[in-house]
């Protein structure tokens, strides 16, 4: 049975009067792909920060290899590599002279560090522009070789902060594809990102955030098995919203019904055959249909049903 690698406890982190994470905790098991899932703002980004030893948590407690973040970080660092968001490359120096630097940071010297440099460059597969300058790179390359750099010193554990931001489409594939091959070779990564298809395609288990909170953690799977048979929003007249929800509730295939945003929202067991049995019941109360919106089972409608409010709002 697969053991936890990275454990967090109750963290928090406090940025004045703002808790940018708010008790959060959850378990990342030796060579999975974990999630960290949610909007711009949610914490994702502190949350990975403080784990990569960059920020010092306020309160909660984390240990990553067996040891305590606070109390044992010289002994983490060499276990973890870190790919920020941000792009952490000098422009004017080549690809080679980037992962030279960094290699040198952990300690990587002469022949080692130029066979580690050679092997980075052929998995991210920029050998053939080994010597250009890295401002002459489209961004896609760059952020390859920014993942080159959080893996020159062949860490454990891999951080990757929303990797595939402002990048082409064949990039992304070409990362997807990169990341899924390192998890093959056994590494664990941790991968923060507010897309939802690259959650649903990567990762073997998923915790959504938001507003600093986790609210859920599980599968894809387990996820959007939260939603049933996906969902219903169907807009009334408010005087008729009230009265009509009991016998919505009744329906065959309808497991809940609340009011939330002005609609009624109506959890189903078979999305399909519960929209025709609420038409049917309207129709036949004469209650008009203002506006109707059918939620396919997915982690964006999970994030919808949780929060109210979709994830790239």
């Amino acid at each position: 049975m697969p053991r936890c690698v990275i454990e967090v406890n109750g963290l928090i982190k406090r940025y004045g009067d703002r808790v940018a994470v708010n008790g959060v905790s959850f378990c990342v098991q030796e060579g999975e792909i974990f999630g960290l899932l949610g909007p711009n703002g949610a914490g994702k980004t502190t949350t990975l920060s403080i784990l990569a030893t960059l920020l010092p948590p306020d309160e909660g407690q984390v240990t990553i290899g067996g040891y305590d973040l606070v109390r044992e970080t010289n002994q983490i660092k060499p276990l973890i590599g870190f790919v920020p968001q941000e792009l952490a490359l000098y422009p004017t120096l080549s690809a080679w002279d980037n992962l030279a630097f960094f290699g040198r940071i952990y300690g990587l010297r002469g022949t080692a560090l130029k066979e580690r440099i050679a092997a980075v460059l052929d998995l991210v597969g920029l050998r053939d522009r080994a010597g250009d300058a890295v401002r002459t790179f489209s961004g896609g390359m760059k952020r390859r070789l920014n993942i080159a750099a959080g893996l020159i010193h062949r860490p454990r554990i891999l951080f990757l902060d929303e990797p595939t931001v402002g990048v082409d489409p064949q990039s992304r594939n070409f990362i997807f594809e990169h990341i899924e091959r390192l998890k093959a070779e056994g590494m664990t990564i941790l991968y923060t990102t507010h897309y939802m298809e690259e959650a649903e395609r990567l990762c073997d288990r998923v915790a959504i955030m938001d507003e600093g909170r986790l609210l859920a953690l599980g599968t894809p799977k387990e996820l959007i098995g939260l939603l049933g048979g996906g969902v219903i929003y169907m807009g009334l007249a408010p005087d008729r919203m009230e009265a009509l929800r009991p016998s919505i509730r009744a329906l065959p295939h309808v497991r809940a019904v609340s009011i939330q945003g002005g609609r009624l929202k109506i959890e189903t067991i078979s999305a399909r055959h519960a929209l025709l049995e609420a038409i049917e019941l309207c129709a036949a109360q004469d209650v008009p249909i203002l506006s109707l919106e059918v939620l396919e089972p997915n982690l964006e409608s999970v994030f919808l049903h949780l929060t109210g409010k979709r994830l790239r709002d």
